[in-house]
């Protein structure tokens, strides 16, 4: 069974987009966007939430058509634009570039979603994120942590987020400060307010 792998760019306090959806301030050099080139090229499908799809179809369908791209954008719109991808909408009528819209997340659906042959199930986008978490959906965690503060915006999990233990699989830093720390459930039962005041 494939994994769903919550995958996100967030501020060191917490915020994967500034105030009025800012994100001028993620750091994605290069090496870094060869990073999520090698990585999500091998996913099997991409999940995100209506507004994430719409932001992510309205670049990257013709990123490469741009004769000044870098090589790794342009890489990357042949990935996003070849890759399977589901949106989340309950008003979103239709949508191209190999994508299908469900209307809500429904375990079953997703369970058996997972069961299908290929790579691992990209999951992205804060509200999205939050249903498939309450829902126990969520297998890993890929947080890359972007060396600043917002302030203020969309924090990734939400308060009211259900309590999980996890394990560190992974941690790599990159030349431009950013940090990746990947996590997978399995890390054991999280510890209340008495067990940290006992340690």
């Amino acid at each position: 069974m494939r994994d769903i792998v919550l995958t996100a760019s967030v501020s060191v306090d917490g915020y994967m987009e500034g105030p009025g959806r800012d994100i001028s301030w993620h750091r994605v050099d290069e090496e870094l966007h060869q990073h999520f080139n090698d990585t999500l090229r091998e996913a099997g499908a991409f999940l995100s939430g209506r507004v994430t799809h719409e932001l992510m179809a309205g670049f990257w369908p013709t990123a490469d058509q741009d004769p000044e791209a870098p090589a790794p954008m342009a890489e990357f719109a042949g990935i996003w634009r070849e890759k399977p991808k589901i949106v989340y909408s309950r008003t979103l009528e239709h949508a191209d570039w190999n994508t299908t819209v469900v209307r809500d997340v429904v375990p079953e659906e997703v369970r058996a979603l997972k069961e299908r042959p290929g790579g691992e199930l990209v999951l992205g986008g804060a509200h999205l994120a939050a249903a498939f978490l309450r829902q126990g959906l969520v297998d890993a965690f890929r947080i890359y942590v972007h060396p600043v503060l917002v302030g203020g915006g969309t924090p990734l999990f939400a308060e009211g987020s259900v309590p999980a233990g996890l394990r560190l699989a992974g941690t790599r830093t990159f030349g431009n400060g950013v940090v990746l720390l990947h996590h997978e459930r399995g890390g054991g039962e999280p510890h209340g307010p008495a067990d940290s005041a006992a340690r």
